[in-house]
Order: C-alpha cells, then sequence, then structure tokens
C-alpha cells in the first residue's frame, strides 16, 4: 500500500469520526450549558443536575442519529476500505 493511499484512508477515517460524534457533542454541549446558566442563576450546586439531564439528552440524540450513524460507517467501509482489501 503507498504512504499517500494509507495517509488519506486514515484522513478519511478521522473525518468520518468527527461527523459521527459531532451530534452528540453538540448536545451534550448545549445542554451543559443551559444547565449551567440555570445552577448559576438560582444558586443550585446538584451534581446530578449536570449529569443526569445531560446523559438522557446524549441518549435520545445517539437514539435518533443511529441511523445516520450506521450509514455513514457502512457508507466508508464500503467505499474506502472494501476496494484497499480487495486489492484495487
Amino acid at each position: 500500500m503507498d504512504e499517500i493511499i494509507f495517509y488519506d484512508t486514515l484522513r478519511q477515517g478521522l473525518w468520518v469520526s468527527v461527523i459521527i460524534s459531532t451530534p452528540i457533542l453538540v448536545v451534550a454541549l448545549v445542554v451543559g450549558l443551559i444547565i449551567g446558566l440555570f445552577q448559576a442563576l438560582t444558586s443550585v450546586q446538584e451534581m446530578t443536575l449536570t449529569f443526569v439531564p445531560k446523559l438522557a439528552a446524549m441518549l435520545a440524540v445517539f437514539w435518533i442519529s443511529m441511523g445516520f450513524m450506521t450509514e455513514t460507517l457502512t457508507s466508508f467501509f464500503q467505499v474506502q476500505l472494501m476496494p484497499l482489501i480487495a486489492g484495487g
């Protein structure tokens, strides 16, 4: 395998991982900011208040975006990796 093909495949794999993880990370950031603002305004410093809603929101987004994640990974595998494995 040529170095150019190896690094290009690695770059595309990392980009796919960024695209797949973006929805969950964005939701965690937004929910964390909203809860942090709520805690600052009300002076409630409960540890479970930050953890449970973030976890619930991340699970909901994961459940909603599972099809997108699966399609992206399958497409990457079929278009990029299968030809390399087959020798093309």
